[in-house]
This record gives structure tokens, sequence and C-alpha cells, in this order.
């Protein structure tokens, strides 16, 4: 089951109807789509990306190769999209405090409230306001302690270019002397 998938549908009031409509997918298709019970493909995959205004790479992250996913499970490395909304859309080795499927969809301020998140909200903002790549260190007090992060922001661009969120790489700091 895409519970992400089916929770970004929701919360822009579509139905399964007008999200298969818009991606040019019969109802029945795209119900399975987001059932988990069929894969789309990378045309399928970008239109309904498209209507949902979300990056198509969503649909391909759980297929990250077995070296690669192995490499950033063991890093200190954080890896995520969001939404023009600041809602993720995807979210990578997140730290223990946070629950992957409890995250998608949720904007930071919805999980909790510090000022790391306050800066990292920000730091989101201005990559989509602005349309570029920023660098920020940003600390959260977490359930293990305070916690820096050296994190780098981009935009998350569609097909067309057209920014339709952002994207983050953190990487946790507090090992380096």
């Amino acid at each position: 089951m895409r519970e992400w998938l089916k929770r970004l549908r929701k919360e822009r009031g579509l139905t399964q109807e007008d999200v298969a409509s818009k991606s040019f997918i019969n109802r029945a298709f795209y119900a399975q789509i987001e059932n988990g019970t069929r894969n789309p493909s990378f045309e399928v995959a970008r239109n309904i990306a498209s209507t949902l205004g979300v990056s198509s790479s969503v649909f391909f992250t759980n297929e990250l190769s077995a070296p690669f996913e192995i490499a950033l499970k063991n890093s200190d490395m954080v890896i995520a999209h969001c939404d023009l909304e600041l809602r993720y859309t995807w979210l990578f080795n997140p730290h223990p405090d946070f629950d992957t499927t409890e995250s998608l969809s949720k904007r930071d301020d919805e999980l909790a409230t510090n000022q790391g998140i306050v800066d990292l909200m920000a730091l989101k903002q201005e990559v989509i306001d602005k349309g570029i790549k920023i660098k920020r260190k940003i600390c959260f007090p977490l359930s293990d302690g305070e916690h820096c992060y050296f994190v780098f922001g981009e935009p998350l661009l569609n097909e067309n270019k057209e920014i339709i969120g952002a994207v983050t790489a953190s990487m946790d700091i507090n090992d380096f002397n």
C-alpha cells in the first residue's frame, strides 16, 4: 500500500478518478498503483506526480541499489523531498525520533516545534522562493541530545523545470572535531 500516495491525493481534495483522468490512465489502474499491487511506468509516474505536484522520483526511491541503500542507512545522512507547502513527499534515514511513514505529507512544524524546525523550514522556503541552492548549519534538540546538521537544500523541479518543492540532504556533524 502506498499510503503516502493516498494521503497526497486526499490532501489535494482529489478522488482516484480525478488523479487517473488527469494522469491519462483508468481509475482501476490508478487504484492498483495506489494500493501497491502495480508499479507505474516512468511516463505514468511522471503524469501522476505532475497531477499531485510532486517529483516522480518518489515512485522509484524504494528501488535503491543495495550498496547505495546500505551506505546511506549506515551514515548520518538524511535525504528528503517536500512540496511547495513544505509537506514531506519522501524521507529517507531520519533520526529515530521521526517515523518515516508518520512524517510523510506533514510539515516539520506538525512533527515538532523548536528553533531547528523553524530554521529548517525557513531554509526550505527560501530555496523554493528564490530558486537557489542553500547550505546552512542547523541544530535540533532531539531525544538523545542536541544534533547539529549541515543542511544542503535545492529546488525540486518537474520535467518542465518548474519548482515543485525542495530537496534536502542533511548530515549530522556532531561527531566531527
